[in-house]
């Protein structure tokens, strides 16, 4: 027999948010909430989260009370945010996880003056090479670089966490992109609001 549900939320999440997902949960005490991921290389297929949001509603749906979808809208244009209203369903706030790790009006402030900038969160310095740097076929075409990268001019890392190894990973990184490095620390931004909000 299955566990009951009751009183239970399950976060529906991007696997690349798994870890700080997990980090707030056990910090907060938060035991009511479940976590269930989608794969993390949907966030290079944008178009394929919301049908992938879909069957997993429909997979989990009876177990649970509630299902919180933790995405923005992530490349969708809408379309994720249009599932979630059909389906009555609440979702994170904002453009990308970019902007709501950041704050959303944070992000929004400095719009103006970062549209060459280039971002990577933990999650993206640990797997730089397979979120980034393969799928890009930097690998095996390195002249590509200026191509994808050349009207940028900085990388930000911003920082969950205070890992002095991650820091050093994420300037490798901006290195190899040929960009100018900085090191923003964000903490979770608004995830925490819209996590401590269930």
């Amino acid at each position: 027999m299955a566990p009951a549900r009751h009183g239970r939320v399950l976060l529906l999440a991007c696997g690349a948010l798994a870890r700080e997902i997990l980090d707030l949960t056990t910090a907060n005490g938060w035991d009511h909430l479940d976590l269930a991921c989608l794969p993390a290389i949907l966030h290079n297929h944008p178009d394929r989260i919301p049908p992938a949001v879909e069957a997993a509603v429909a997979k989990y749906r009876a177990d649970y009370d509630d299902i919180f979808v933790v995405y923005a809208d992530c490349g969708t244009g809408g379309q994720l945010r249009a599932l979630c209203d059909r389906l009555g369903l609440e979702m994170v706030e904002g453009p990308h996880c970019y902007s709501f790790f950041e704050g959303n009006s944070a992000f929004q402030a400095r719009a103006e003056e970062e549209f060459t900038a280039f971002y990577l969160t933990d999650f993206l310095v640990r797997q730089f090479d397979a979120f980034v740097w393969k799928p890009l076929g930097l690998d095996r075409h390195p002249e590509l670089r200026e191509m994808y990268f050349g009207h940028y001019t900085k990388l930000v890392y911003q920082a969950q966490t205070d890992d002095p190894a991650l820091t050093e990973k994420a300037r490798a990184c901006a290195d190899r992109l040929g960009l100018a490095f900085e090191r923003r620390f964000t903490g979770y931004g608004d995830l925490t609001t819209a996590l401590g909000a269930l």
